[in-house]
């Protein structure tokens, strides 16, 4: 069977193909086909653009991870369109092609982020809970997530992914944070109180992996671990498996002038619980921190 990837060269795209491809033919979407063969593998056969799909209908299911780094860059007024548009435009795309197809994809597997949530304090939320927010991040997720939607149907099931924090060996959140850990200057973000949802990068992959297969799952999924933390719980357990110390503490005028609107989303925070995954009968490899965090950051053993 064959299955359309967008975003495939990313983090989570790039360890799931390798996965998929005992059992898939995979179809990548790439404006740099020669850099994505490079690293995901000739077996992967690769396309620069959506045009180049002559009938969607080819395809078992549509896996759609692409956008623009969300904390990449300071959300300039450009910026934020620039993070808009490379999650809307595309798919927008997908959906109407799905929509056009006589016999369209069984499922299509589309992105989105527990950014939908805005700022919960220490309420745990579940993919029940309402949510009435008006910032960019709500705003962002709320559309992509609307647009993949329409392509429900009694043929294609859509199933939306709210990802949290993502934490692998190799790039990502994680990678982007360990220098002053490194350097024994690790500490909280603020006051430290702020929810923290994480995944780690095995269980995103066998999330994913779990909808593509569940015939029964359609909907809105919360891919973060059973068990969040608040922010200082989670650096002070980094630098605990990194056996450095943990004393500094980054004061939220600091973050605010370093980054603008974007140090909202550092500052504040979500303790987000996957119960429809737990429902659906995922078996988490990583529920807690420490297990995550030690298979990140210290060698096999």
């Amino acid at each position: 069977m064959k299955i359309l990837i967008t975003g495939g060269t990313g983090l989570i795209g790039s360890a799931l193909i390798s996965h998929l491809l005992t059992d898939y033919q995979v179809t990548v979407i790439s404006r740099n086909p020669q850099r994505a063969i490079q690293r995901l593998g000739s077996q992967v056969h690769v396309i620069r653009s959506l045009d180049e799909v002559t009938d969607i209908s080819d395809y078992f299911a549509v896996i759609n991870l692409q956008g623009e780094g969300i904390a990449d860059k300071r959300w300039s007024s450009r910026q934020k369109l620039r993070i808009e548009q490379s999650r809307w435009n595309i798919t927008r795309q997908l959906t109407e092609a799905i929509q056009a197809a006589a016999q369209p994809p069984q499922v299509f597997i589309s992105g989105s982020a527990i950014g939908y949530y805005g700022a919960q304090g220490n309420t745990p939320v579940t993919e029940a809970t309402k949510v009435e927010k008006d910032d960019f991040a709500h705003h962002l997720c709320a559309e992509w997530e609307r647009l993949a939607l329409a392509a429900e149907s009694e043929q294609t099931r859509v199933c939306i992914v709210r990802t949290g924090v993502v934490l692998a060996p190799k790039g990502g959140a994680l990678q982007k944070m360990l220098p002053p850990y490194l350097l024994g200057l690790g500490g909280p973000l603020g006051d430290g109180k702020q929810g923290f949802s994480w995944i780690q990068l095995d269980d995103m992959v066998g999330i994913i992996l779990l909808l593509l297969a569940n015939e029964n799952t359609r909907g809105i999924y919360n891919a973060t671990a059973p068990h969040p933390v608040e922010q200082r719980e989670f650096s002070k357990t980094v630098a605990k498996v990194l056996r450095k110390s943990h004393f500094m503490r980054v004061p939220a005028w600091a973050l605010k002038l370093m980054l603008g609107e974007m140090s909202h989303m550092l500052l504040t925070g979500q303790l987000v619980i996957p119960e429809r995954l737990q429902q659906a009968g995922y078996q988490f490899k990583y529920p807690n921190v420490e297990a995550a965090l030690k298979r990140c950051l210290l060698p096999p053993s």
